[in-house]
C-alpha cells in the first residue's frame, strides 16, 4: 500500500497540483487585499461612503438585557457576499489571463500532414495487368 501511494504522491501531475494549490492560496491572499484595500474603498467613496462590508438586511434585532447578548442579531450580510463576487471575478480574470499567456508561450506543435499514400491497385487490376502481360508474350513468341 506505501509503494502505490508513493508511486501516486511523485507523480508529476501531483506535484504540480500540490504547487498550484500553495501559490493559489497565496494569490487569493494578494487579491482578498487588493479588494478589500484598494477596489471596495473605491466603490465606497463612489457611492457618497458606503462601506459594503456592513450592508445588511437585518430580519431581528439582537435582544441585550443587562449588557449581555441574549438572543443575537439575524441579517443577511448581502455586502460581504458582493465583496466575494468581487473577489471571484477578480481571480478567475487573472486565472484567463495567465493561462492565455501560458497558451501562447507554449506553442503547439504543428501538425504536417502528410501526402496521402498511392492508391495500391485492386486485385482485379492487378490480374488484368498480369493477363494483358501475358497476352504480349504469346504474341511475341
Amino acid at each position: 500500500m506505501f509503494k502505490e501511494f508513493k508511486k501516486f504522491a511523485f507523480k508529476g501531475n501531483v506535484v504540480d497540483m500540490a504547487v498550484g494549490v500553495v501559490v493559489g492560496g497565496a494569490f487569493s491572499t494578494i487579491v482578498t487585499s487588493l479588494v478589500n484595500d484598494i477596489i471596495m474603498p473605491i466603490f465606497g467613496c463612489i457611492t457618497a461612503g458606503m462601506d459594503f462590508k456592513n450592508l445588511k438586511f437585518v430580519m431581528s434585532k439582537a435582544v441585550v438585557e443587562n449588557g449581555e447578548v441574549v438572543k443575537p442579531e439575524a441579517a443577511i450580510a448581502y455586502g460581504s457576499f458582493i465583496q466575494n463576487i468581487v473577489n471571484f471575478f477578480i481571480i478567475a480574470i487573472s486565472i484567463f489571463a495567465i493561462i492565455t499567456l501560458i497558451n501562447k508561450a507554449i506553442k503547439k506543435p504543428e501538425v504536417v500532414e502528410e501526402a496521402p499514400a498511392p492508391k495500391a491497385p485492386t486485385q482485379e487490376e492487378l490480374l488484368a495487368e498480369i493477363r494483358d502481360l501475358l497476352k504480349e508474350q504469346k504474341e511475341e513468341a
